[in-house]
């Protein structure tokens, strides 16, 4: 056999071994992204079919109810505004949780897949970047008469609610940003309250 004939095989003995490797982080991650829901979904159903509790107008809001199904990061970061509307975060339907499911697994899986990322799911840095941005700005001065919540999902952060005229959302942008391993910040702060909210909340929710 000649040496580029070698080489052939051999390249494609490579590239059948790192499908299989993919395949093999693929299926993983996907398991672990829909364990989550799957178990609360279940627990929902088990809940709605439990003796006595079969009831129409139960099971309708049981499958409108909103919950966190992925456990996403969503905490207070102030809460000096007591009149402030919390926003809707990671809350969802079951039927929401449902049609997401896939894709989480693929929007989570692009940044391992195009080598931005060391974990195999960017779903997987939330917890860590939640815990530092807790530590790092919980308590901080730019928060003073404010309400903001944050939601972390695939190092995307969210940053909602209310504040003062003079509030310095560039700044909370710039803070959020230095965060390790968080890609993009937004920022949607009422700063006066005639204005629209400029987020979602249960009420404005579809």
């Amino acid at each position: 056999m000649s040496a580029i004939g070698t080489r052939g095989q051999s390249v494609r003995r490579t590239l059948a071994v790192r499908a299989a490797r993919l395949a093999t982080v693929l299926a993983w991650v996907g398991g672990v992204a829909l364990s989550g829901v799957r178990g609360a979904l279940a627990q929902s159903q088990a809940g709605a079919s439990a003796p006595g509790s079969v009831d129409a107008t139960a099971t309708a809001t049981a499958d409108t109810a909103r919950k966190n199904w992925y456990n996403d990061p969503f905490f207070a970061l102030s809460n000096s505004i007591a009149a402030c509307p919390q926003p809707l975060g990671p809350l969802m339907t079951k039927a929401e949780a449902e049609d997401d499911a896939h894709y989480r697994v693929e929007r989570g899986t692009t940044c391992w897949l195009a080598h931005k990322c060391a974990k195999p799911n960017s779903y997987l840095y939330d917890p860590d970047i939640a815990a530092a941005i807790r530590r790092q700005l919980e308590g901080d001065a730019l928060f003073a008469g404010t309400s903001i919540w944050i939601t972390v999902q695939r190092r995307f952060v969210y940053a909602e609610g209310c504040a003062g005229a003079g509030f310095d959302s560039a700044a909370l942008e710039r803070r959020l940003l230095a965060i390790p391993d968080v890609e993009q910040v937004f920022v949607r702060v009422r700063s006066d309250p005639r204005r629209p909210l400029p987020y979602k909340t249960r009420s404005t929710a579809p």
